[in-house]
């Protein structure tokens, strides 16, 4: 892109967001800061702009089981947030599956708020909330976290109904590698240890759906393999075009390109699939990162689609 075409790019984004900017829910100065740091993925400055915005231990109101083994890895962990009270009904659950690049990211790092605050949103609104991790590269290549999901919705399934869920009303949510993730264990059946997949829908946010070696960067090569020829069958898009379970997806005005590519790339397909078009939603204003650390603050722009999507199937 030459200099001139890249300052056009930056200065319509910088029309639009002001624009946004006059309802949007999003404090103006994060808005700003965001737009600042541009199509980046940067955990550590975008978490410092969302931390404070967060709750802090102990939650109110909320029963946290922490670090349940699913499964023989180290990595087969995941924590279950329940209301304190009894719910008087079987609630939908959410399983949380989060990013890092492949070759890194845990459902929660030492004191940060993420990503619990995904899981106190969701018992908020009504569900029960899993949090879960998985094995990352190099040490465990593909296709060893959609081996995890598969134990992780397992597990799910069999135990949560004791804790208050609905194991018919299962609901998988990734974001970045962890929609890669989710993604591949919805596209191919093998890895899935239960009937359907045990899921009443999936949330893709910001993934990848199509490999190619062209764009691949090493980390993502170090999960999927040097040998780009084995991408094709890798890939979840075709998978993704013929399941019949509800999608939804989302990406960032702010993600990397690519991201918005594969958004638009998985849309197109699946409207010409077997379920018909998905949920999509683009979030403006947002960044990779500032699209999930936001949940559970006043922005409820990806959760209000969410609980749409959970209440309609659609």
């Amino acid at each position: 892109m030459t200099l001139r075409k890249s300052a056009l790019a930056i200065t319509a984004i910088m029309v639009v967001s002001a624009a946004w900017a006059q309802q949007s829910p999003m404090p103006e100065d994060i808005a700003w800061k965001l737009l600042e740091l541009g199509r980046v993925i940067d955990p550590p400055k975008t978490a410092q702009l969302y931390a404070p915005l967060q709750q802090k231990e102990p939650y109110a109101a909320v029963r946290i089981e922490r670090d349940i083994k699913y499964g023989a890895a180290d990595r087969n962990l995941l924590d279950v947030f329940t209301p304190e009270v009894a719910p008087g009904s079987p609630r939908p659950v959410l399983i949380f599956v989060h990013g890092g690049g492949f070759v890194a990211g845990d459902k929660r790092t030492g004191n940060s708020p993420f990503y619990d605050n995904t899981m106190l949103w969701a018992v908020k609104n009504g569900f029960i909330g899993v949090n879960t991790t998985y094995r990352l590269a190099p040490q465990s290549p593909w296709p060893a976290a959609a081996e995890d999901l598969g134990a992780a919705v397992k597990w799910t399934s069999d135990n949560i109904a004791a804790r208050g869920g609905d194991p018919k009303r299962i609901f998988l949510m990734g974001h970045s590698a962890g929609a890669v993730h989710v993604a591949t264990y919805v596209s191919h059946p093998e890895f899935q240890k239960i009937g359907d997949g045990g899921l009443a829908g999936a949330i893709l946010v910001s993934g990848i759906y199509e490999l190619n070696g062209e764009d691949s960067g090493d980390a993502e090569k170090a999960y999927f393999g040097a040998d780009t020829s084995l991408y094709a069958v890798r890939s979840s898009l075709k998978g993704l075009q013929a399941t019949k379970l509800p999608l939804m997806i989302a990406s960032a005005e702010l993600d990397p390109p690519r991201f918005v590519q594969q958004f638009e790339l998985l849309k197109q397909a699946a409207c010409n699939g077997a379920h018909g078009c998905p949920r999509a939603v683009m979030l403006p204003q947002h960044s990779h990162m500032s699209e999930v650390y936001s949940i559970n603050t006043p922005d409820t722009r990806l959760t209000d689609e969410i609980l749409q999507f959970v209440s309609t199937g659609k």
